[in-house]
């Protein structure tokens, strides 16, 4: 997410009364839960969790602003690396891509007209056709993103947007921020003794945190693997459920790459007692950062960082080769987005304003504070041991923009990544 810090709490949202009145009594017939079960019920129950709204919850419009959201740019960008893959794995004349998480086709559109319309830097001759398989939480998203395709105006046939069918692929798989959306433990240290965050009702009913043994050794497991102890009073979240949903995506590929791009650590940073003993818990409501996830309950964002250490130990124990971690500045400027930048201002129908726009979220995605510090993973699965993909490898001459100087002209709304 494109955030930055606002003063002040977020405008006050009352929670779903149904949504509140179900945790409350699950936790009356089971005991307090742990906030992974909450995290779940708050924001994918199938009647009114978070992410199950009419409304699409990313964009300017919504609570927080995305790389494929805030310009087209990316999509575009992106698309070289999916060229890349596509030449990678011979060319085909069909080439399947499938994203996780893929909201309205902000990132599905301009990444298949860049493929198919081959304005990206490759010799590979472009795929006749593109069959783009969207995952996603509510089907209602696909046929928008359908739409967006749709105005695009390409040749019939040339691409097809479809509710991902789960069958394995030979392509590209994409997740762009869906890994810190996963239901988290909360765990907190206790001299030498590791302690689970539950969720839990005080007399009035209102959610409060629990303190108890841990719901299963796993967690305990988890900071064993990443060589980590915490230090005493030490806040911290323990994703389990990474594990299988990268060993699903992987599933999914029966030769190509899985790319994986969100915020996130290596476990020795993620756990640092010094820069985060409060833990990477965060709320996002109205382009603006909170802390209290127990307020606006399925109606604000939970998420938390991604332990980067544990993704890479998953993918790799799902059968898949790491091919690449780096960050998505360096990403975007070995893929030549700086020149992408430049070719804005001659894209048919393109105003000044639009091209300053395009600038100025190009920035934010670069920016080291912001989004261009967010971990972009590559692994595959099949490829050859010496495979060259752009955007995993330095390139001579790619270089990033210089930060535009401030325009007049319309505000970007208060956004952010969550910060350290």
């Amino acid at each position: 997410m494109d955030l930055k810090r606002v003063p002040g709490p977020p405008e006050d949202v009352p929670s779903d009364p149904e949504l509140v009145e179900a945790i409350r009594d699950e936790i009356r017939r089971d005991g307090p839960m742990t906030f992974a079960r909450f995290m779940e019920i708050a924001l994918y129950d199938p009647a009114r969790g978070y992410y199950r709204s009419p409304e699409a919850r990313p964009g300017r419009a919504g609570d927080f602003l995305t790389a494929p959201e805030a310009s087209p740019i990316f999509g575009r960008t992106v698309a070289r690396f999916a060229a890349g893959v596509h030449a990678a794995l011979g060319s085909p004349a069909r080439f399947p891509v499938r994203e996780h998480g893929a909201g309205e086709g902000a990132l599905a559109a301009p990444l298949i007209e860049g493929l198919l319309r081959g304005d990206v830097a490759t010799s590979a001759r472009p795929p006749r056709q593109v069959r783009y398989l969207v995952d996603e939480v509510d089907e209602r998203r696909v046929a928008t993103a359908r739409e967006r395709l749709a105005a695009l105006g390409l040749p019939p046939g040339a691409a097809t947007l479809e509710a991902d069918d789960g069958r394995p692929i030979e392509g590209l798989v994409i997740a762009n921020e869906v890994l810190d959306a996963l239901p988290t433990h909360r765990v907190i240290q206790r001299g030498g003794t590791l302690r689970e965050v539950r969720v839990g009702l005080d007399k009035s009913a209102a959610f409060v945190d629990v303190e108890a043994d841990p719901s299963t050794p796993d967690l305990a497991a988890r900071l064993a693997a990443d060589s980590v102890t915490l230090a005493d009073g030490q806040r911290a979240e323990i994703c389990l459920a990474t594990d299988a949903w990268v060993g699903g995506a992987a599933a999914g590929l029966t030769r190509g790459v899985l790319l994986l791009i969100d915020y996130g650590h290596p476990a020795g940073e993620l756990y640092d007692p010094k820069r985060r003993a409060a833990g990477t818990l965060a709320t996002y409501r109205g382009h603006r950062v909170g802390d209290d996830p127990y307020q606006s309950v399925g109606r604000q964002d939970l998420t938390a960082h991604v332990d980067v250490t544990a993704v890479r130990r998953a993918a790799e124990a799902a059968g898949l080769t790491h091919l690449a971690t780096t960050t998505q500045d360096t990403f975007l400027a070995r893929l030549g987005i700086g020149d992408l930048l430049v070719a804005e201002q001659t894209r048919p129908g393109v105003t000044m304003q639009a091209y300053l726009e395009t600038r100025s979220a190009l920035v934010r995605m670069i920016d080291p504070g912001a989004m261009g510090r967010f971990r972009v993973l590559a692994f595959g699965r099949g490829l050859p041991d010496d495979v060259g993909i752009p955007g995993l490898r330095p390139v001579a001459g790619a270089e990033l923009p210089e930060p535009p100087t401030p325009v007049d002209g319309p505000a970007d709304p208060p956004a952010a990544e969550p910060a350290d």
